[in-house]
C-alpha cells in the first residue's frame, strides 16, 4: 500500500471536521456585512482606506457579536432614534439597553483595532 501524502491529509482535514466550518466563523450575510461597510464608508469619506477599515470593523464586530444578537442591537439602534412612544418603549427596556451596549462595545473594539 501506498503512503498517503500529507498534503493530501491536510487537503482532507476541513472535510472530516479537523477545522471549523464557514458558516461556524462567519453567520453574517454578505448583504449584511456590504450594508454595514457602505454605510460606514459614507460616514468615513469613501476612500480605499475607508473601505479597509470599514470591512475590518465588520469582521472584528462579527467575532464578537453573533449575527441575531446584531440584528437585534441594530434594530434597537434604528428604534431608538424614534421620536415619542414607538422610541420611548425602546429606551427604557433593559433588553434594549443591554443589546445597544453590547453592539457599542463590539464597535468601539472593532474601531482601536481598524481604525
Amino acid at each position: 500500500m501506498r503512503p498517503v501524502s500529507k498534503f493530501l491529509i491536510i487537503a482532507l482535514l476541513p472535510l472530516a471536521g479537523g477545522w471549523a466550518r464557514a458558516a461556524d466563523l462567519n453567520d453574517y450575510p454578505t448583504s449584511a456585512r456590504a450594508d454595514y461597510v457602505f454605510g460606514c464608508m459614507k460616514a468615513n469619506g469613501d476612500t480605499r482606506l475607508s473601505l479597509e477599515q470599514c470591512s475590518c470593523s465588520i469582521d472584528v464586530i462579527a467575532t464578537i457579536l453573533p449575527y441575531e444578537r446584531y440584528v437585534t442591537a441594530e434594530t434597537v439602534a434604528s428604534v431608538n432614534q424614534q421620536a415619542g412612544q414607538v422610541g420611548a418603549l425602546m429606551r427604557n427596556t433593559d433588553a434594549a439597553r443591554d443589546a445597544l451596549q453590547e453592539l457599542r462595545r463590539a464597535q468601539a473594539e472593532a474601531q482601536v483595532r481598524c481604525f
